[in-house]
């Protein structure tokens, strides 16, 4: 991955998590750079196939061109939702980023810092999921990185007026 940034953002394709990436790619995001859509799926009990060989690491890295294919994120059981995939073809082509996502199976919290780590991460973006204040400040990135985070992480906190 050469030495340009990995920019993180945690994908959950919810109106929060859309509005982190939009944020992301329009603040953070600069040419060259890698913008790494981070999903993470609830435990599943599998009984074979590929899943299982991804469940301790994650998967690989899937290019943009192949998660924008529903019959290929049909194996990560991964449903990316139009408007996210609409911001990443249009930071892939406006600011000539490689757009890839990582998914990962289990728990949220541990997974993301993960994936800070093994990927490795330059910074991780983050939505507020419409949590209150304390639950969002004690689950979110910026408390955790208190506790060992590598990478700056940034939270993207969005109001409704």
């Amino acid at each position: 991955m050469g030495g340009e940034r990995r920019i993180g953002v945690a994908i959950d394709f919810s109106d929060g998590s859309r509005k982190a990436l939009k944020w992301a790619v329009e603040n953070v995001v600069r040419n060259g750079d890698h913008l790494i859509l981070i999903t993470i799926r609830p435990e599943v009990v599998c009984e074979g196939g590929e899943r299982q060989l991804w469940e301790a690491t994650g998967s690989p890295l899937i290019p943009l061109v192949q998660f924008s294919d529903p019959a290929i994120m049909k194996k990560y059981d991964v449903k990316p939702d139009p408007a996210t995939l609409d911001i990443a073809s249009t930071a892939a082509r406006q600011k000539e980023v490689d757009v890839l996502m990582k998914v990962y199976w289990g728990d949220p919290g541990e997974k993301l810092c993960e994936a800070v780590g093994s990927i490795p991460l330059t910074c991780l973006v983050v939505g507020n999921r419409g949590l209150g204040m304390l639950k969002r400040y004690l689950a979110s990135p910026s408390f955790l990185s208190l506790v060992g985070w590598i990478c700056p992480p940034l939270c993207c906190v969005f109001f409704e007026w």
